[in-house]
């Protein structure tokens, strides 16, 4: 009896060693570059995260050009790796052709929808989560003018101009908030030096709390408002130890989860297609506090921005999305 249940033991850990080994992951990147300290990098610590916790690999890649990107997504579907996980906008047409040649093979993309029952779509409100770092800005701001520098000027980037935009004015209703996006292309992510100069100009008009979303153009923005000892809110992943004392806080968008929950549900049997839509009600984004910024945020502040946090999940505060009708009411 003692070595029929000892067998049964080990059969049925090689059965979940089966099925755990049974994936092949990969992950495609957007053109900002893997370790980009934000969006990009928050992927990858998904991924990271899933390959120590289980043992299983994964393969990825890092694309400059948008050809690039669509040859990744079809080199790792074809060479049998599934789930495949792309992360940017800019795979939306690339997902859209080649989720349909491999309709066996899982695929997710983050920042967009492509309508295949085989994809998962992962999207995020970053509107709210923009929205309580706004509260923060406002609050902190002394000269009564912030700043906001976005990456590539598209949709989902003026919806987290406009969630800034609207928290800072419910903090502070004569708020002015600056605005201005790094450029019309890919390269727009990576251009810390240009991400500088833009920052540099809106604190040469009074800015003292200037917020980025525009991937490794961001590192630019925080390291001028370091350097000009004024505050800066990073984005994507949590970008308060970069400069402790000088980044007020960062909007965290749950990229990471949504890698690492894909692997896992592939590996268990569980991957869903259809669309995720992860706001603050579902921790998909929300604000960083830790040691890097404790003695930035008041109990003032943050006793507000937990106010704004509980009034957008209850519904009393509904944040406009850009993306709804293309338009800010700010």
């Amino acid at each position: 009896m003692k070595k029929s249940f000892l067998t049964l033991l080990a059969t049925l850990a090689l059965s979940t060693t089966a099925l755990a080994a049974d994936i092949k992951p990969a992950l495609v990147y957007g053109t900002g570059g893997k370790f980009d300290k934000s969006f990009n990098e928050a992927a990858f610590q998904g991924a990271e995260k899933y390959k120590k916790e289980t043992g299983t690999d994964f393969r990825d890649f890092e694309p400059t050009s948008d050809t690039q990107g669509e040859q990744a997504i079809r080199n790792f579907a074809s060479k049998g790796f599934n789930p495949v996980v792309a992360v940017s906008f800019a795979w939306t047409s690339a997902m859209e052709k080649v989720a349909a040649e491999f309709p066996d093979t899982k695929f997710v993309i983050v920042d967009s929808v492509v309508n295949l029952p085989n994809v998962r779509s992962v999207v995020f409100k970053e509107e709210e989560g923009s929205y309580l770092v706004g509260v923060l800005a406002g609050m902190a701001s002394k000269s009564g003018k912030v700043g906001f520098i976005g990456g590539m000027d598209i949709p989902l980037i003026r919806k987290f101009a406009c969630g800034y935009a609207q928290g800072a004015k419910a903090a502070n209703a004569k708020i002015e908030v600056l605005q201005n996006m790094t450029g019309t292309t890919g390269a727009a992510w990576n251009d810390p030096v240009r991400g500088g100069e833009l920052t540099k100009n809106q604190i040469d008009q009074g800015a003292d709390v200037i917020y980025a979303a525009a991937g490794a153009t961001g590192l630019g923005v925080l390291q001028t408002a370091a350097d000009n000892k004024k505050l800066s809110i990073g984005v994507d992943s949590n970008q308060n130890h970069l400069h402790p004392g000088s980044v007020l806080t960062s909007m965290v968008k749950r990229v990471d989860l949504a890698v690492y929950n894909a692997y896992k549900d592939a590996a268990a049997g569980k991957f869903t297609g259809g669309i995720q839509a992860n706001g603050v009600k579902e921790d998909g984004v929300g604000y960083a506090l830790d040691d890097n910024n404790a003695k930035l945020v008041t109990p003032e502040m943050k006793a507000a921005v937990e106010k704004a946090k509980a009034d957008i999940i209850s519904g009393t505060v509904k944040v406009h999305d850009y993306m709804s009708n293309n338009s800010c009411p700010m």
